[in-house]
């Protein structure tokens, strides 16, 4: 009985696994970025190999170091424990390195000591996290045995930036003296005690280390790092008081949650939130955009649309029709639809996109200058903007109807007018990105020939002058605004004398 218990705190069920079916793959998508796993092996003092894994973005942001987190594993587990902490974590910008103590899961070694020389293992791991410039600040986030190796880490190296301690024993010789009590092992107290001398000695003489040098409230008062403690309150091997007599001597930052569960039970996800707001506060990640580095390509960006999953196809080729036929310069008081080969797939024609707009310098041709921008906003009426669009209840299925890319400036005018019953909402920049449609004034007959004289004239300068830069990404960015609204929200639009 006594040998068994030795094998219980030394030698406990050692995790068998394999990696590429227990752990991330090696390039994976979560929360729609790209993430990989990359694999090494670390060697410790006493010569162990140790089998790590570390999860980072994928590609790593250039000259934009990151934070990490590394996960220490309880008694009997493995890297495959923080799978968890991946998921939590990686959206945040956080990177998760995580191993096999020695003695433990993958890695070499025949006995673990709990927290004792599994705190080298990790001093090691944080050794070659300093010397990567990846990396910028430090956190650790422990279970079990991991939390104990955490917390006599942190001991010695304040630089940490914070802590997560989950189910952390305070002793390791009272721990003992509770199990006893626990699998009701009915001995007298001095027999125990006995016991307990003898396989001190035997576990000092097979892995090495003093279970009565295993004591988390001798390090505690000494220890400033913030720190974040979380036990089950029905955990029965080890029992929440140890956690609160850590908590209660700690002399850093700290914080407590108590959740339901025991020992070995998944932790609930509101304990998760807090460890995620814990991290970003104490490790302070920096804020990566996920959009796409240039700035044409992110305005036609679908994000995570899948073209053919219950799509209307049909009016995904209406609207790529539309910006074909601006790039080959048909003229605006053409009323006919264009065509398109039904033969193209619609994601081949979504990819098409971008390159036609790229390459003619003449896509936003129609935009006014400046000082013409300025006279026509004082012919309209108050309250109304170039760009008065709005996504209102009122006007939105109007919006999506009237906007016709590939029709002619007089169509997308009067059906605007029809469907808003009135509003006088002038539809420019969001509703037809890339033609320049004319508000029809209230005035006398005469007057609004006037004005479409020099409309036009005005057109015809406008077709030799060129474009600021800055005008050209806007009516981009309107585009790709709509495209997304006309797709995801599937708006009812249709086209006069379309074939």
């Amino acid at each position: 009985m006594i040998d068994q218990f030795i094998n219980f705190v030394i030698r406990p069920p050692r995790a068998d696994y394999n990696p590429e079916q227990y752990l991330w793959e090696k390039e994976f998508t979560l929360a729609g970025r790209q993430f990989k796993r990359q694999d090494l092996e670390l060697t410790n003092a006493r010569g162990h190999k140790l089998r790590c894994s570390h999860y980072l973005p994928s590609p790593f942001p250039e000259e934009t170091p990151l934070p990490c987190v590394i996960y220490c594993h309880g008694n009997s587990g493995c890297r495959a424990d923080a799978n968890e902490a991946a998921v939590i974590l990686l959206p945040s910008n956080i990177t998760v390195f995580t191993l096999d103590f020695s003695g433990s899961g993958l890695s070499d070694g025949d006995y673990v000591s709990l927290g004792w020389h599994e705190r080298d293992d990790l001093k090691i791991v944080v050794s070659y996290l300093r010397s990567e410039r990846q990396i910028s600040r430090i956190g650790l986030w422990g279970r079990s045995m991991g939390a104990v190796t955490s917390l006599l880490y942190g001991a010695e190296d304040p630089s940490i930036a914070g802590m997560v301690l989950d189910s952390a024993f305070s002793n390791l010789f009272d721990l003992m003296m509770e199990l006893v009590d626990v699998y009701k092992i009915r001995l007298p107290k001095f027999t125990v005690k006995m016991a307990v001398q003898y396989m001190r000695r035997v576990i000092q003489k097979k892995a090495k280390f003093d279970i009565m040098d295993l004591n988390c409230l001798k390090v505690a008062p000494k220890t400033f790092i913030p720190a974040l403690f979380g036990h089950a309150s029905e955990d029965k091997f080890i029992q929440p008081h140890h956690s609160d007599l850590i908590f209660k001597s700690y002399a850093g930052d700290k914080n407590v949650i108590k959740f339901d569960g025991d020992h070995n039970s998944s932790r609930p996800q509101f304990y998760y939130d807090s460890v995620s707001i814990f991290f970003f506060n104490v490790l302070r990640p920096p804020q990566i955009s996920s959009a796409c580095s240039s700035k044409l390509e992110k305005y036609y960006d679908l994000g995570d649309l899948k073209v053919g999953a219950g799509m209307d196809e049909s009016l995904l080729y209406e609207i790529i029709t539309g910006i074909e036929t601006e790039s080959t310069n048909v003229p605006s008081s053409s009323s006919a639809a264009p065509r398109v080969l039904m033969t193209k797939p619609v994601s081949e024609l979504v990819s098409e996109v971008a390159p036609l707009a790229r390459l003619d310098p003449m896509l936003t041709r129609n935009i006014r200058p400046d000082s013409d921008e300025q006279s026509n906003s004082q012919d309209k009426p108050n309250g109304q903007s170039d760009e008065c669009c709005s996504y209102t209840s009122s006007n939105r299925e109007s919006w999506g109807r009237c906007s016709s890319l590939g029709g002619s400036d007089e169509e997308s005018s009067a059906e605007c007018t029809a469907a808003n019953n009135g509003n006088q909402v002038t539809l420019d920049v969001l509703a037809t990105p890339l033609k320049g449609t004319q508000q029809k004034s209230s005035g006398p007959p005469k007057e609004e020939k006037k004005k479409q004289k020099k409309q036009k004239k005005q057109k015809k300068r406008d077709s030799t002058t060129p474009k600021p830069k800055h005008e050209k990404l806007e009516k981009l960015e309107a585009l790709s605004k709509r495209l997304r609204l006309c797709i995801l929200k599937r708006v009812s639009h249709r086209r006069q004398g379309s074939t």
